[in-house]
């Protein structure tokens, strides 16, 4: 199956292809213009900040629903994008999804530990899902969310919009090429400053909500990329943490993480992660001839990539476009069947696991942890999104 999707099977970024995924679940085209439907669940910072918007631009989705527990925000956010008053539910009506033929796919955009309930309940509405990363707050909710779509026989996507992202497809199909040489060394960086008092960081600093604060955060972009770079897995991890427990905001969670990725091909990955930092989220591929460096690679915009050799820094030119646009496209065109599924629920367990590992090691002092689980990606973002 992992064939089927080809440069030339899918041509356009996220947009129609060729082939048609076998076994992929046919869906009904909502609205005249045959874009999908998407009902939005929670109406925080990143909805309303990018998710919301990103749907004014997609070409395969528009939004039909909102889900809040906010009534006068839901009807303002509803009000604003010319949605009707039935397409508000809250989380005591949200079952009733099922019954409305507008939506097609749900987007869970809730506090980590919210993510498996809402899921489930999406599926069991006959609903496909689009949920935010990490895709839960423990291995085994993250386990239960795959399994319940399978049952379901519906689509469950985890939010890595950087996997169909130019700059990052454009890194990882230079690693691929041979042209830094055999890649050596990759460095994640992925931080940024904390506030208990901003509503949307209040609950990643809670543990039960979040699952590992800075390191479910930002430090999952680390551990992405460090995979997605490699186009490979690790087989072990060694990790430290530091945190200052007089901070009110590391009560719970642990501040600053740092570990290391062992890979087959012999290739170390170095990761850090802190809620208490500059903002940054960067990183480096060092192979035996080039470096590579996305210094930023993973905000929203602005992004940039760069090669160095020699002392000299050249500039790789990337086209900009909006990220979740991309992501919600793309997911339309797998509910469609037309493009390959390239962050299942699986990619979302795989991050999960190793993020357990991670904390696992730092709890036992950086002791190595075996994290060959048997994930293998079935798709290659490089093989499937044309150049």
């Amino acid at each position: 199956m992992a064939n089927e999707f080809t440069r030339r099977g899918v041509i356009g970024l996220g947009v129609a292809g060729a082939s048609v995924l076998a076994g992929a679940v046919p869906a009904r085209a909502a609205a005249n213009d045959g874009r999908l439907g998407f009902a939005v669940v929670g109406l925080g910072k990143l909805a309303l900040g990018q998710i919301i918007p990103a749907l004014r631009t997609t070409s395969g989705a528009r939004l039909a629903a909102l889900v809040s527990g906010h009534p006068d925000k839901a009807q303002r956010v509803a009000a604003e994008n010319g949605l009707p008053a039935d397409a508000i539910y809250n989380y005591e009506n949200y079952d009733r999804i099922a019954h409305d033929p507008r939506i097609d796919v749900v987007y869970i955009v809730l506090p980590n530990s919210m993510h498996p309930e809402y899921t489930i309940r999406a599926f069991k509405a006959g609903k496909h899902v689009l949920c935010e990363k990490p895709m839960a707050s423990t291995v085994e909710d993250a386990v239960a969310m795959v399994q319940a779509g399978k049952a379901a026989n519906r689509q469950l996507m985890i939010a890595y919009r950087c996997l169909t992202e130019p700059l990052n497809v454009e890194a990882m199909r230079r690693v691929r090429s041979g042209s830094l040489g055999k890649p050596r060394l990759v460095i994640t960086k992925m931080v940024r400053q904390s506030n208990l008092n901003d509503p949307s960081d209040a609950w990643r600093l809670d543990m039960k909500m979040s699952g590992g604060g800075a390191l479910a955060d930002m430090g999952i972009y680390g551990i992405s990329a460090a995979r997605y770079l490699l186009n490979e897995e690790p087989v072990e991890v060694r990790a430290t943490s530091q945190t200052d427990r007089n901070d009110p905001r590391f009560k719970s969670v642990e501040d600053l993480y740092a570990w290391e990725f062992r890979f087959p091909s012999g290739a170390i990955s170095q990761g850090s992660t802190s809620f208490d930092a500059s903002d940054e989220m960067a990183y480096e591929v060092i192979g035996e001839r080039t470096r590579l460096v996305a210094d930023p690679g993973c905000f929203y915009g602005g992004n940039h990539l760069s090669l160095v050799q020699g002392g000299k820094r050249t500039e790789v030119p990337i086209h900009e476009i909006d990220h979740f646009a991309r992501e919600m496209d793309w997911m339309a065109d797998v509910v469609r069947g037309k493009a390959p599924m390239l962050a299942p629920g699986e990619e979302g367990v795989q991050d999960m696991r190793l993020i357990k590992a991670i904390m696992d090691s730092a709890a036992n002092g950086g002791a190595p942890v075996k994290t060959d689980f048997g994930y293998r990606r079935a798709y290659d973002p490089v093989a499937v999104i044309p150049a």
